[in-house]
């Protein structure tokens, strides 16, 4: 999203390689990915910091490649899933960040008050896609009072 806010091009960066297989050093028991997915997101953690534990420490670079879906979709099959979308609940824990640093003496600061909208902007579109998606019920609107409550 750097273009549309920004006269920059963006962040570049690598792209994984195509492979149809997880490589022959990696660990391809279905069963273990599978409970060390859901022990880790009993302990509270995202499908990301799941991702990177896994890599790190399991020797699974690609939970797709060993179970045929990815993270978020073996949460959803154990139902769980949070109530929010895990890249809208990030921004929405930033926007409540935002809106602290305002509160708080700081509410002549018009780089963040642009900051805010820009993110609230995000949370809205990214609030349509999940509407067309089913994630979101069909009646959802996003408010800046109610934020705090949902992210608690």
């Amino acid at each position: 999203m750097a273009r549309m806010y920004k006269s920059r091009k963006g962040k570049s960066g690598s792209t994984r390689p195509h492979v149809q297989e997880a490589p022959a050093w990696s660990n391809t028991d279905k069963d273990a990915v599978q409970s060390t997915i859901l022990d880790l997101a009993k302990a509270g953690m995202s499908s990301a910091q799941i991702g990177t534990v896994l890599r790190d420490k399991h020797a699974v670079p690609n939970v797709r490649l060993v179970l045929g879906k990815r993270i978020s979709q073996v949460l959803a099959d154990n139902d769980m899933l949070g109530s929010y979308p895990e890249d809208m609940m990030n921004l929405m824990r930033q926007a409540v960040g935002i809106i602290n640093h305002l509160g708080s003496g700081n509410h002549k600061d018009i780089h963040n008050k642009r900051a805010l909208e820009i993110t609230e902007a995000k949370i809205r579109r990214l609030a349509n896609y999940y509407k067309d998606e089913g994630r979101l019920p069909a009646d959802w609107r996003y408010k800046r009072d109610e934020l705090r409550l949902m992210v608690e």
